[in-house]
């Protein structure tokens, strides 16, 4: 059978995962770190050069038999970003990442020339919030107008990796669901999205053609030499780093509710329908499995614990050990974690505060306490709207560098209410993409394999993990989460408007 490689190219690194299928085994997992280049306008980019060297980085570290055995490559890449390249196939300029904000004005301006946001809900199915690929493109052309004037491809970075590795330029529905152009409802392009992100410009010619989420393509011949790899690797579809975890937690049928606690936080739901709200309190996007996915995400998950760990000068690793001894509450501290500002709810000009502090509770403990706790809440703020719609949840599926955190995820059963169960591959997304590859290449071969099946039979629980809701701290986070809600209604129009 061979080895499927599952890449998860994230904000902060870049994860391989080999996975063997006919023995269920992870036969090797790597990593390399990537930088991020932060602007005081909120901007956050990276170079896609530095994806590919990553990349590079990582499969050189796997044995050169383990990568002869490879049949098949799975991508998953951080959603939204714009990765704008020209006729060539060059890429023009540093990508605009998810987490960045200083395109809100031009969120404002498309938002303006539909018609308003709820009219971006009925024609598309989704408001167009920071970070959506969308308002890059406004702002490119005022900022980098050299760049807009040569570009002619749109890429998302999981896109742009497909291309590096096969030479094609395609886009999938889950992913292309995150740019603000696609009708969710129809999987189409919606043209009236697309003319009022550029009313001179026919934006449809650069986007490059949908595919189904169990298409696959041949790698390239130079990659393959240049990586070790056999010629006949095919490469999947892919999909966003959230659409993977789906995969990689099980969350292919309806039922399951998934938490991701990366740098950024999300929640997310299969469906075989698109499930839209009105409102806009939810993403409407659509999986990379052939469905739907309702989609919670806050920008300020795990960079709230790593800031205050960097601040007081430990690591997260040791996170758990600082907090022993704290209660729920903070002993009163109450953190608004909204370093990157905020997407769910939609505060993009927020900025982290802290609150309720004494000369007793100020300790790294008990702040680090509530910066965990405050990322918690931001993700059960958006879970109420997915109850509140009536969709009903047993379990939480718990991925993400946070769910290695013991503390972490007893606070998530407890402020959820929830039993908490964790993959036994600690790397949902990455394993995620290995299960689409795996999917694709039965596919490529005249297969009829069903997904969920496959998920069924290798998404598998960490034995010791789990973790049920202890009563005595379900009652205490009740009280502490309406303080975290009061002091979060303040911020709401604190942050209003953009800072003088």
């Amino acid at each position: 059978m061979g080895l499927v490689v599952g890449l998860d190219v994230g904000t902060q690194s870049v994860k391989l995962v080999a996975y063997d299928a006919q023995t269920r085994r992870v036969v090797s997992t790597h990593g390399h770190p990537l930088e991020l280049i932060a602007g005081d306008d909120g901007s956050r980019e990276q170079k896609a050069e530095w994806w590919i060297d990553a990349i590079r980085a990582c499969f050189s570290k796997l044995d050169a038999a383990s990568r002869a055995q490879v049949v098949a490559i799975g991508v998953s890449g951080q959603q939204h970003g714009f990765v704008p390249l020209d006729a060539d196939g060059n890429v023009l300029a540093p990508a605009k990442l998810w987490c960045d904000t200083s395109t809100q004005r031009e969120c404002d301006e498309i938002t303006a020339a539909v018609g308003g946001a709820h009219r971006c809900v009925e024609i598309a199915g989704n408001p167009i919030l920071a970070g959506y690929t969308a308002s890059k493109l406004p702002w490119t052309r005022k900022h980098r107008p050299d760049v807009y004037a040569k570009l002619a491809t749109i890429l998302l970075p999981h896109d742009y990796v497909n291309f590096w590795l096969t030479g094609e330029r395609w886009m999938e529905y889950g992913d292309a669901s995150g740019t603000g152009w696609l009708d969710v409802r129809t999987r189409q392009w919606s043209s009236e999205m697309l003319k009022a992100t550029d009313p001179d410009r026919d934006l449809s010619a650069c986007l490059p053609p949908l595919v189904e989420a169990d298409a696959s393509f041949a790698i390239a011949a130079a990659t393959a030499d240049e990586l070790g790899l056999p010629h006949d690797v095919r490469v999947s579809a892919g999909g966003g780093d959230n659409m993977m975890a789906a995969i990689g937690t099980g969350n292919v049928q309806a039922g399951v509710l998934s938490m991701s606690l990366g740098t950024s936080g999300t929640l997310f739901a299969f469906a075989e329908h698109a499930v839209v709200d009105d409102a806009g309190s939810w993403a409407a996007f659509c999986s990379s499995t052939g469905g739907w996915l309702p989609l919670i995400c806050t920008m300020n998950c795990t960079i709230a614990t790593e800031s205050v760990a960097k601040a007081f000068n430990f690591s997260t690793r040791d996170g758990d050990a600082v907090m022993a001894g704290t209660l729920p509450g903070a002993a009163g501290l109450v953190m608004l974690p909204f370093f990157n500002g905020e997407r769910t709810p939609d505060m993009p000009y927020a900025r982290g505060s802290l609150h309720g502090m004494d000369l007793n509770n100020l300790t790294r403990a008990n702040i680090y306490r509530a910066a965990m706790e405050g990322a918690t809440y931001a993700l059960r703020n958006g879970y109420d709207a997915l109850l509140a719609a009536g969709l009903t949840f047993d379990a939480i599926r718990l991925t993400g560098g946070g769910s290695h955190s013991a503390a972490w995820r007893q606070m998530v059963a407890d402020i959820f209410d929830l039993p908490v169960e964790v993959p036994l591959q600690a790397e949902g997304a990455a394993f995620g993409a290995a299960l689409q590859a795996l999917w694709a290449l039965d596919h490529a071969k005249g297969g009829n394999a069903d997904l969920a099946a496959i998920a069924r039979e290798h998404v598998l629980i960490a034995p010791g993990l789990s973790t049920r809701p202890d009563a005595k701290n379900v009652a205490a986070y009740q009280g502490h989460y309406r303080q975290f809600l009061r002091h979060l209604d303040v911020a709401r129009s604190f942050y209003a408007n953009p800072p003088a």
